[in-house]
């Protein structure tokens, strides 16, 4: 018996052990994403930081230079402009459309699910019915629909990509209201005469936001990607500094012998798209969301 009581604790620091080295990567995973995110933002935010060229100057007779030929560290497109310069401006509006965007439809799907799961009845159906029309069509269709309608402008753009992800707050706070409502103390404001706006604003929206928090984290990449797909098919914004999706669109013709202009942002896109996936789990986890 002592043999035992004595050799159990020799295995809680190779256990604690485990952990740390199982905890490792993905913390190294999860900084290096929030560090390529800070640098996203900080190009956004002062795109000159990271190139001093103009980026809607055109330069024929530096067209379609390789990477690092004659300075351009990722090469030129076939006006001659530089790549580095289009991916730090590109970024401003990946950043503007995917937080706009995400803010959109967070504010608009919140407050249908959240009246949607306290109201019930009538007015639940009613919401869920429109919930409904407008998942019937995937998230990137539904956007191009609404696009090729209003038009392209940086304003539309983001309509169009907020009420696309619309549907996706609605139901995840309708859930999360339909539970709260059950719970004592919103039969306690109930019995004591406080009226339904009351008990929505300071009884239930702050229990029941936490899902749609972590759910608004992902939805800017996701709106990111819808906003670069539209731009791509020529629905998005024109305008004298591509996007990253018209980066990609644009470099499509010289696939075979320019190929720097549709990798770059490419990757970059991606790498952001998976930067935020990976914030977006990270709080998933950190708040005990399912």
């Amino acid at each position: 018996m002592a043999t035992a009581t004595l050799a159990d604790p020799l295995t809680l620091p190779v256990t604690s052990t485990r952990r740390r080295r199982k905890l490792g990567p993905d913390l190294a995973v999860l900084s290096a994403a929030l560090l390529w995110l800070a640098v996203v933002l900080v190009a956004a935010v002062a795109p000159a930081l990271f190139s001093s060229g103009d980026p809607s100057a055109l330069n024929p007779a530096m067209a379609l230079r390789p990477p690092g030929a004659d300075g351009f560290l990722l090469g030129s497109d076939h006006y001659g402009r530089d790549i580095v310069t289009l991916l730090a401006y590109g970024a401003r509006m990946a950043v503007v459309i995917g937080l706009s965007a995400t803010a959109l439809g967070f504010a608009t799907g919140t407050l249908l699910g959240l009246i949607a799961g306290y109201a019930g009845g009538w007015v639940d159906m009613v919401i869920g019915r429109f919930i409904d029309m407008l998942m019937c069509f995937p998230g990137v269709l539904l956007a191009m629909i609404i696009a090729a309608g209003l038009g392209a402008s940086t304003t539309n753009l983001i309509i169009a990509v907020g009420i696309s992800a619309v549907p996706g707050f609605a139901r995840v706070m309708r859930g999360q209201a339909m539970t709260v409502r059950s719970r004592l103390y919103i039969e306690a404001a109930n019995s004591v005469g406080f009226s339904p706006w009351r008990i929505l604003w300071r009884h239930m929206l702050p229990n029941a936001l936490a899902p749609s928090v972590v759910m608004a984290t992902v939805t800017v990449g996701t709106s990111i990607v819808a906003a670069a797909s539209l731009s791509f098919l020529g629905l998005g914004v024109r305008s004298e500094i591509p996007d990253w999706g018209q980066l990609l669109a644009l470099g499509q013709p010289y696939l075979s012998s320019a190929w720097w202009i549709t990798t770059f942002p490419g990757i970059v896109l991606t790498l952001t798209v998976i930067a935020v996936s990976l914030a977006g789990d990270w709080l998933r986890d950190r708040f005990d969301v399912e």
